[in-house]
């Protein structure tokens, strides 16, 4: 719960995106950049959470999010906030990598 007595949706236990990502997200190092395929074959990814589309095609597809180090994983700007304090996530500056 936070201060003013609501829950804070990164505690829910039960949330429906939630499916094993600790395994490879806790405390992880994340950069805010614009979407961009580590694999040439690739024309999307999607978000580690809600599964919301990454690409530079398509009017509902996103075009920046938080990325790990590699680019292979990406997390939406909703989901980064509902879980930051949960996984324990830290953003580096996006010039630092790539």
């Amino acid at each position: 719960m936070d201060a003013a007595g609501t829950e804070n949706v990164s505690d829910a236990a039960d949330d429906w995106r939630l499916t094993n990502q600790d395994a490879y997200l806790q405390a992880a190092t994340l950069f805010l950049r614009r979407w961009f395929t580590h694999r040439p074959e690739w024309d999307h990814d999607h978000c580690e959470f809600c599964r919301a589309k990454f690409s530079d095609e398509g009017p509902d597809a996103l075009r920046e999010g938080y990325c790990t180090t590699d680019g292979y994983h990406w997390i939406c700007e909703p989901c980064f906030n509902d879980f930051r304090d949960r996984f324990g996530w830290s953003v580096a500056d996006s010039t630092d990598v790539r």
